[in-house]
C-alpha cells in the first residue's frame, strides 16, 4: 500500500465535498473503492463518467485494477467538461 493525493475537478470537486485528499492504496481501483465508501451518493454517479490521470498519465481504457499507485503519486479525477 501506497500513500497519495485524489485530486477532484468540477462536478467530482462538488460531489466530494473537498478539492483534494489522501489515498492509501495499491492500485486506482483500491483508491477509488476507498473514495466511494467515504462520500456515497453524487461522487458514486459523478465517478462512472470520469477520467483518470496518475501522475499527469492518461488511464484511458486500462482496467483500473490494473493501474499501480506510486509513493506520493497523484490521481486527478477529471468529470467530462462542458466545450472541451
Amino acid at each position: 500500500m501506497v500513500n497519495g493525493t485524489i485530486r477532484y475537478w468540477a462536478a467530482a470537486k462538488a460531489a466530494a465535498g473537498v478539492a483534494e485528499e489522501p489515498y492509501a492504496a495499491t492500485t486506482l481501483a483500491e483508491a477509488l473503492d476507498a473514495a466511494r465508501e467515504r462520500h456515497p451518493g453524487e461522487l458514486v454517479r459523478v465517478l462512472q463518467r470520469c477520467s483518470f490521470l496518475i501522475d499527469g498519465d492518461p488511464v484511458g481504457t486500462r482496467g483500473h485494477e490494473t493501474v499501480r499507485l506510486a509513493e506520493g503519486g497523484t490521481v486527478e479525477v477529471l468529470p467530462p467538461f462542458a466545450g472541451g
